[in-house]
């Protein structure tokens, strides 16, 4: 998509027959008012107006209920609740399209606290480095101008999503929670996700260079020094979520279990037991003296990328991976409401929550208070499911949309 195209469709300003949003009173709200996506999965091009409620989306399987969840993700930093390419987002032309398909776009219009903000990001084509053919980039405009880089987005949109492939998060790999946790620690520091992306470049470089066997000391020691200031900074911001999550968890919600989260590591008890500083100068000396063995293991051995985030189910004293299926989602929504508790204590607002068939493997006690912890909180919500009798406790307080092959109704 042309930047020209791009700033039409994500800048309500820029197309005359689009009107600007309209100012708002000051609230402690944040919630998507307006949703338009072009060539984004299976919608070519939708706009929606929504309450600022929470939002039910109800369809058959494959409708693109999930798709629109998606699209309000990439209003906030990362790459989105699938973690797709970028190119893999674009929808796939029909036969009777009268026009190519071109690049993705998701625009916004938001309440946030204070006002109302216009957000769009979505795919770009540049020329490549070197000038021989086009590169992808994904492009972020807000209120019309140009952000810097898809972080700014944290300054005004936090969301926290559940989807059925987190429902295995305590028996998946540690990656997968150390990525979860992050978009959590995300929502108390928007500065978070550019340590934890400085962080993980600077690794990515320094494995490069083991890998083609070079021997600069000077360019080893500028990377893994970056490596110490974020790894201890984004370890040391993990640490603080990790302590006040685990006792709002401990806690409980209604019948969702109570639950105790750690965050293991060597460099976590570091940065646990001595000053930042210290803890910087022992992890940048620790990956100086491993370049040899990292060179041979093919990894990087020893950083915050390795740790873990233990979890345990506290009304059946087990570790949370060892509870059925039903225990391990129901632990998992404990730990996501006592999350957006905090978050509304810490900004004045709750998170969007993106739940994702979140349904099931939750008897009807368990629905029930999760529906009055979102409305308690006041946040705004997207569920989705096939059946909108499940979310019947909701009638009067939600938006019920009916998806059907990207069509949508009210329902």
């Amino acid at each position: 998509m042309s930047g020209g195209a791009l700033r039409a469709w994500t800048d309500p300003t820029a197309d005359p027959t689009e009107p600007a949003p309209a100012s708002a009173p000051a609230s402690r709200a944040l919630a998507v008012r307006q949703l338009r996506l072009t060539e984004f999965r299976n919608y070519r091009r939708l706009r929606l107006e929504l309450a600022g409620t929470p939002v039910v989306l109800t369809g058959d399987n494959g409708a693109g209920k999930t798709n629109l969840l998606e699209a309000v993700s990439f209003l906030a930093p990362g790459r989105g609740l699938r973690r797709s390419r970028l190119d893999e987002v674009n929808r796939q032309p029909r036969s009777d399209d009268p026009l190519p398909a071109s690049g993705w776009a998701v625009a916004g219009v938001l309440d946030v606290p204070g006002g109302r903000v216009a957000i769009g990001t979505g795919l770009e084509t540049a020329p490549a480095a070197g000038g021989e053919g086009e590169a992808l980039r994904r492009v972020v405009r807000i209120d019309g101008r140009p952000a810097a880089s898809q972080l700014a987005l944290g300054e005004h949109v936090v969301a926290i999503w559940l989807t059925p492939q987190l429902d295995r998060l305590w028996v998946d790999g540690p990656g997968n929670r150390r990525r979860f946790l992050d978009r959590m620690v995300a929502a108390f520091d928007p500065a978070h996700a550019g340590s934890v992306a400085a962080y993980e470049q600077a690794m990515r470089q320094r494995a490069r260079l083991l890998a083609e066997g070079r021997s600069d000391g000077h360019w080893f020691a500028a990377l893994e020094d970056t490596m110490a200031r974020h790894g201890v900074a984004l370890t040391a911001a993990r640490l603080d979520l990790v302590a006040r999550l685990d006792q709002a968890a401990r806690l409980g919600v209604g019948p969702f279990p109570r639950a105790s989260l750690a965050l293991a590591g060597e460099i976590e008890s570091w940065v646990a037991e001595m000053p930042a500083l210290d803890a910087e100068d022992r992890l940048r000396a620790r990956l100086a003296a491993n370049r040899s063995i990292d060179s041979q293991a093919g990894i990087t051995t020893s950083g915050p990328h390795r740790a873990d985030l233990g979890v345990r189910h506290l009304d059946r004293d087990i570790p949370a991976a060892e509870g059925s299926t039903g225990e391990q989602k129901a632990v998992l929504v404990a730990i996501v409401l006592a999350h957006a508790r905090l978050a509304t204590l810490a900004r004045g607002h709750p998170p969007l929550l993106l739940l994702d068939e979140i349904a099931a493997h939750l008897d009807a006690g368990k629905r029930a208070a999760l529906f009055d912890e979102i409305t308690a909180l006041g946040c705004q919500a997207w569920m989705t499911g096939t059946d909108a009798v499940t979310f019947a406790p909701l009638a009067g307080q939600a938006q019920f949309l009916r998806v059907d092959a990207g069509e949508i109704t009210p329902g």
